[in-house]
């Protein structure tokens, strides 16, 4: 019985495969042409799989360890399963490795079943409840299945009533795993996150790469849709990555707006865009809501608008931008990228930027700063310093990119002091001056491509007229623009953050600091330094070699809290529970640290807003400038006074 009706049960259940994936590939092919290496990313999809993705999965070892397990034991056992029950091939060794490789899975899926015992809040529950159950019950029928074949049972043992439910244990485990891979239950994402990897639209991530800057909107071609309006709008591969999702929920635990209650689960987010791809309602989510939200009020299809059916504005405009989402996704999905798409069409095709959104990118675009101060006073914070202007001095070895601190009291003592240090190590450096514009960065994360490109080009123009080695800045907001998201404008340079820059000059001795005595200190990282651009060291080693002693936060390096200033989050001020920099601050007063070292305006400006009593808040180059040692004046002898007064 069983001989005839194992290959019957396999090869239907693969043609049923074979069906659910053509299905689930036309639903991808709803959206918009990108360009991909299709064959080569299939042939570089192995390599990501066991490096890439395993180098993010391997963060949670017992993870890891079960995902090795079971998904290295299931496909192992699917094709020795095709092989021995589907095409006889009664082999001893196969049979054997069979026994071997369903073994290997089924530990895999008894720690799977632990883990969903008692799962965290952050896991989806309802139809990934059943899921070990369908590892284990495959597993399991094809070990005793495959017993005669290795010759450890006679080949007539067990009678119709075994046959009979193993026949059922392998209708189960089969069409939970091969059905649901393609079809849409909870295996789905093995098959959608394979492709995935293979057809990423950063494929530059992979093999040690990084890649965080927005893709630039093509605004001459009038055919183009300025941003996402429907799921049909986006990339089919970003439409393919969606579904790749696995609901671990670890974007969840890491999101700032999330834990603050604003109405942003970045999971949940995703699997609206899943819901919007094939249509119907959020009814049958088994994680957390958004926020304040409850579920089962959303709806859409591919061709409906996204906002107010499938999610609401305030979700979208609740995002910091940080990439806490991305950096702790295991299947590699871009959240932001999603996000801000669909700010953009918000933006640029209804004008809907909610609360000071609107002003600041008019005052952008009327004053080239998003605080609309007159230009003319971009250099009245160094008034008294008598900087070189790039006008007046055409070449230099740095040019100091001052950003629009420069009309914010706190941020110019930040510019006065890394212009100390500059001066102490005798460096060649000269400012724009009033040529200088705002980076765009703000209008870009609020979604206004245009505004950012035509400050972009005006910028580039200008940068075009000198010369110069490095630009740096004390503002990782347009550090990140100007080193990641101009090229695709045509602006390529060597940027650094001051922080960086500062490593260097104390590395190679060109500043003289003298060993701090002000206690401990922590600092927080920020996240277009961090994250977005992999600079975690350059700042921990000036605060080492100033003689102070780091206390590092729980949430500390690319597990940083955002201190909520990104993304333009200050100034769409969606209200949740409670304030991210809150949150920040407390992650900091647990440290016991008297200070707390930042190297980002938007971070100074979120933690000093939180009420005191809380440490001290230093930028580095503050930390720097103070620890500075003047070089000693020399002794005035009475010749040389005299000397002195000729002169």
């Amino acid at each position: 019985m069983l001989n005839v009706l194992l290959p019957i049960l396999l090869f239907a259940a693969l043609a049923l495969a074979v069906l659910g994936a053509v299905r689930r590939m036309a639903l991808w092919r709803r959206g918009r042409p990108s360009k991909v290496d299709l064959l080569g990313g299939l042939l570089a999809m192995p390599r990501r799989y066991m490096v890439d993705l395993h180098h993010v999965v391997a963060r949670d070892k017992y993870m890891a360890n079960t995902h090795v397990a079971t998904a290295g034991g299931f496909v192992l056992a699917a094709v020795l399963a095709i092989l021995v029950h589907g095409f006889g091939l009664h082999n001893r060794l196969l049979g054997y490795a069979l026994l071997v490789a369903t073994v290997v899975m089924f530990i895999g899926a008894l720690f799977v079943f632990k883990r969903r015992l008692n799962p965290p809040s952050r896991l989806s529950k309802g139809p990934w409840m059943r899921l070990p159950k369908g590892l284990l019950v495959f597993s399991l029928s094809f070990f005793i299945l495959t017993l005669p074949v290795a010759g450890l049972l006679p080949a007539s043992a067990g009678g119709w009533v075994l046959a009979a439910l193993l026949a059922i244990g392998v209708a189960w485990g089969v069409s939970e795993l091969f059905l649901g891979m393609t079809w849409g239950g909870p295996m789905k994402h093995a098959f959608a996150g394979a492709l995935h990897l293979a057809w990423h639209r950063r494929a530059e991530r992979f093999g040690g790469g990084r890649s965080t800057g927005l893709k630039a909107l093509n605004l001459d071609d009038r055919s183009a849709p300025l941003g996402v309006e429907k799921p049909k709008d986006f990339t089919w591969n970003q439409l393919l990555g969606f579904d790749a999702c696995v609901q671990c929920g670890k974007c969840e635990a890491a999101c700032p707006a999330f834990a603050a209650g604003q109405p942003l689960n970045p999971k949940k987010l995703i699997q609206d865009m899943v819901v919007g791809l094939a249509g119907g309602t959020d009814a049958h989510f088994a994680g957390s809501p958004y926020p304040g939200k409850p579920i089962g009020e959303h709806a859409g299809n591919p061709h409906q608008p996204i906002v107010n059916g499938l999610v609401d504005a305030d979700t979208l405009w609740s995002c910091t931008t940080c990439r806490a989402c991305v950096e702790e996704c295991p299947m590699m999905i871009e959240h932001v990228d999603a996000i801000v798409d669909m700010r953009r069409f918000l933006t640029l095709e209804k004008g809907a930027t909610p609360n000071n959104g609107a002003q600041v990118l008019d005052n952008l675009i009327a004053t080239d700063n998003p605080g609309g101060f007159a230009p003319g006073g971009r250099m009245n914070w160094a008034a008294d310093l008598n900087l070189d202007v790039m006008r007046d001095k055409p070449s230099v070895d740095v040019l100091f990119w001052v950003g629009d601190g420069a009309f914010d009291m706190r941020n110019q003592r930040t510019l006065r002091a890394f212009v100390k240090v500059l001066k102490a190590a005798k460096i060649n450096f000269a400012v724009l001056g009033l040529e200088e514009r705002d980076s765009g960065d703000v209008a870009r994360r609020l979604g206004d491509e245009a505004t950012f490109q035509a400050l972009a080009k005006r910028n580039i123009q200008t940068l075009a007229s000198y010369q110069f080695q490095r630009i740096v800045t004390c503002d990782p907001h347009s550090f990140h623009v100007l080193k990641n998201e101009y090229s695709a404008l045509g602006g390529n340079y060597h940027v650094q953050h001051h922080s960086t820059y500062l490593a260097e000059l104390l590395t190679a001795g060109q500043v003289n600091v003298s060993a701090d005595t002000g206690g401990s200190v922590t600092y927080h990282d920020p996240c277009y330094l961090g994250r977005y651009n992999g600079e975690y060291e350059a700042p921990r080693a000036v605060l080492r070699a100033l003689g102070l002693e780091v206390k590092e936060m729980q949430r500390s390096g690319f597990r940083s809290r955002c201190c909520g200033g990104g993304g333009g989050a200050p100034i769409t001020d969606i209200p949740g529970k409670q304030r991210i920099p809150d949150m920040r601050m407390d992650d900091i007063r647990e440290t016991g640290a008297e200070r707390v070292a930042v190297g980002c305006p938007q971070c100074t400006a979120m933690l000093e807003g939180v009420v005191e009593p809380r440490p001290l808040v230093k930028d580095i180059a503050e930390l720097v400038a103070d620890a500075l040692i003047e070089p000693a004046a020399p002794v005035k002898t009475p010749q040389r006074a005299a000397l002195e007064v000729t002169a």
